[in-house]
């Protein structure tokens, strides 16, 4: 796949995770827990794949991007646990407060995720930049 599609693809995956995080506010709350844990789920099986691509690819990738792979599934675990955790609670007492730390996991994750988007372009575009340095060097050799 073209760096230039994985950025587009990128961009998809975001914009589909906005519209059903605004659809989600006029949804049964039934719903909206299903759509939670199928979200979860596939965030848990991501991070996996990112995990089991860094752990087999290790030779060849480098260490701050192992590192940033194994550091993303740990927060996810970590966020999870957490919120499975807060999910067990019924007190009334404590259903805004947990609210509120579920929403600030959330600004949390999407400011990593801008980050990151940030990150995906600048090494998108390095990568194209070293490839148009190695054809010049080619062409002149």
């Amino acid at each position: 796949m073209a760096l230039s599609d994985m950025l587009s693809e990128l961009a998809q995956r975001a914009k589909d995770a906005e519209d059903r995080a605004r659809a989600a506010g006029a949804e049964a709350k039934d719903k909206v827990r299903q759509r939670a844990d199928e979200a979860s789920d596939s965030a848990r099986q991501k991070a996996d794949e990112l995990k089991q691509r860094s752990d087999a690819a290790r030779q060849e990738a480098s260490d701050r991007w192992g590192d940033v792979h194994r550091d993303w599934a740990k927060h996810v675990d970590r966020v999870q646990t957490k919120f499975a955790e807060m999910k067990a609670k019924q007190d009334r007492a404590w259903s805004q407060m947990d609210a509120d730390v579920a929403a600030d996991d959330a600004r949390a994750a999407c400011a990593f995720a801008v980050a990151a988007v940030e990150e995906a372009e600048s090494a998108t575009l390095d990568a194209i930049l070293a490839q148009m340095e190695a054809d010049e060097f080619a062409a002149r050799t």
